[in-house]
């Protein structure tokens, strides 16, 4: 037992690749899919482009809210680039091979991006917050270099966020190479593993917990003060308040709703593959989905940037 157990390991040295094994052979309606996704991460990128330029440009978007909406912006391009370029050139690649690094790479690019979107709404949040609850002091609170500074911490939190969940699969051993997804996701990095461990369901909470959690409630508080202070105001102001925050809400909670679903899934698939292979399961490509809309849920504020912007 012992030898065959460091055999496993001498064995997984030897990998320098995975194989994302979810491609199937769809002859040429690849063209047809390749086409799509082209235009629809051509169309993601120039949107979001074009809504920074606005805001760079009309010096009266110059405010915290909008400076926000950038970066939401930057971390819709971000997550688009680290899946659908790799996408794109896998569906005409006869071996669906990725180098270890650059499944790191991608692996860490997408998981950023999910709690700078919550860091970035909670910011948000926290603008309307002082805007509706202490305006004579929010040109004070919310000045442009405290905007930015609160950006920086963001993306700093996110990337910590990470590196100390995560960190722990750069140094495993693994013993197979097939994922069974269209791109690297660190459960299936973890299944392929040679030795499973106890850090792998301690990093899936660590991460939900400060990735999620601690903003999603963020979020609602904020919201909560807002509506309390409303309601003690005019029927106008109420239906301003309520107007602004639905759908800033109805986001949110459909963007909290996605990422659980998409953690337990993930989990679920992986704890019922088999520690040496791994087995076929169609729920797989509901991840890409998941993932797909959540990263995408920053476009649901191009449309109110722009109307604010008019």
């Amino acid at each position: 037992m012992v030898f065959l157990i460091f055999n496993k390991m001498e064995n997984s040295s030897e990998i320098v690749s995975f194989v994302l094994t979810a491609y199937g052979n769809v002859g040429d309606l690849k063209y047809l899919y390749f086409v799509i996704i082209l235009f629809w991460y051509l169309f993601i990128c120039v949107a979001n482009t074009v809504l920074i330029v606005v805001i760079r440009v009309d010096r009266r978007l110059h405010e915290p809210m909008y400076i926000l909406l950038c970066n939401l912006c930057v971390n819709e391009i971000n997550i688009s680039t680290s899946l659908y370029p790799l996408l794109l050139s896998q569906m005409f690649s006869d071996s669906h091979e990725v180098t270890l690094p650059w499944c790191f790479l991608q692996m860490c690019c997408m998981y950023t991006s999910a709690p700078a979107e919550f860091c970035s709404l909670a910011a948000m949040a926290y603008d309307r917050y002082i805007s509706v609850c202490h305006p004579l002091h929010y040109n004070v609170i919310m000045n442009t270099e405290r905007v930015f500074f609160m950006i920086l911490l963001v993306w700093i939190y996110s990337f910590l966020s990470v590196i100390l969940s995560f960190s722990f699969i750069f140094s495993l051993k693994f013993c197979g190479n097939n994922i069974e997804n269209v791109y690297c996701d660190h459960q299936f990095l973890i299944g392929l593993s040679c030795s499973l461990s106890v850090h792998s369901f301690i990093a899936d909470i660590f991460f939900v917990f400060v990735s999620i959690f601690i903003p999603f409630n963020l979020i609602s508080v904020s919201y909560v003060k807002i509506l309390a202070i409303c309601r003690k105001t005019s029927t106008e102001n109420k239906q301003k308040a309520v107007t602004t925050c639905t759908p800033q809400i109805v986001s949110v909670s459909n963007l909290f709703v996605g990422c659980i679903f998409q953690s337990i899934d993930s989990s679920v698939i992986v704890a019922q593959l088999p520690h040496e292979t791994v087995a076929t399961d169609p729920q797989s490509s509901c991840g890409l989905q998941l993932n797909s809309s959540r990263y995408n849920k920053a476009f649901e504020y191009i449309p109110l940037g722009i109307f604010w912007a008019l």
